[in-house]
């Protein structure tokens, strides 16, 4: 596989990746190019868009309303795509696609990741994809497409599973800071430092991102410590549901992320 830009992205910025996820479809229908311009303006990094799936099953009450939310909008794989047509007109950041394998099965695995690689993203999130499946029938796939999988670790992966995930994708390890679902909040609590510490000293040769419950500068921060950057999302799709300001909104939330200074008065 020729690197991606999901590759380029960490040779040129080896730290402090911040990774924004949201629901396409959500908080409107057509929010999704929006959003993606929007946040590429604003200075994020890369961008995760979640396909809406009526049982998600690692998302906490926030996701899973924005899913409820996009579905009811009339949110489907095949509109994701045609929104997606011509983004890479304007956006150059790194697009992954997250969602679980039962509509991209129905929708035809390779037909998928054809129209995946046809609309411009870079990777894919699927988090039930199970990783034996993965090499014995969806890895060339992924080659022959250009895709990058990404796998999720938790603090309770075994090394054994960490070395062959590691093994296996050419973009990022997602790091899952806590055993429990998105929307709870990094404390940086004695065994989640334990955690990242050993995940740290494995010497692993992706980069790592830290998800679930990054939700401000601080918590962005304490992962930007131990790997190479953070994943936001529940709090990022509360800050998209506000009911005006979509655009300023998005930029002041980025804003106080990356930079940390206080803007609201």
């Amino acid at each position: 596989m020729t690197d991606n830009k999901i590759a380029q992205l960490f040779k040129k910025q080896p730290g402090r990746s911040l990774n924004v996820y949201f629901t396409a479809g959500f908080p409107e229908l057509e929010s999704t190019t929006t959003i993606l311009q929007t946040l590429q303006d604003a200075g994020a990094d890369l961008v995760e868009i979640g396909m809406p799936y009526s049982d998600p099953l690692a998302d906490g009450p926030t996701i899973q309303q924005s899913n409820t939310v996009a579905l009811n909008n009339g949110m489907s794989i095949k509109k994701l795509f045609e929104q997606l047509n011509n983004v890479r007109d304007t956006v150059t950041l790194p697009i992954i696609l997250m969602g679980y394998l039962n509509p991209v099965l129905q929708f035809g695995f390779e037909n998928f990741c054809r129209e995946a690689a046809r609309v411009g993203v870079d990777g894919l999130i699927i988090p039930d994809m199970p990783l034996v499946e993965y090499e014995e029938e969806y890895q060339a796939i992924f080659e022959k497409y250009n895709l990058s999988a990404i796998f999720l670790i938790t603090p309770q992966t075994s090394e054994d599973r960490i070395r062959r995930i590691d093994a296996l994708t050419n973009a990022f390890i997602y790091m899952v800071s806590t055993a429990s679902t998105t929307g709870n909040t990094v404390a940086g609590t004695d065994s989640q430092i334990e955690y990242f510490k050993r995940i740290q000293q494995m010497n692993l040769k992706n980069p790592k991102l830290i998800g679930f419950g990054i939700s401000d500068k601080k918590s962005f921060d304490l992962a930007c410590r131990y790997a190479e950057g953070a994943i936001i999302g529940s709090a990022f799709i509360k800050v998209i549901q506000q009911p005006t300001g979509l655009q300023e909104n998005i930029r002041d939330f980025i804003y106080l992320i990356k930079s940390g200074e206080e803007i609201f008065s």
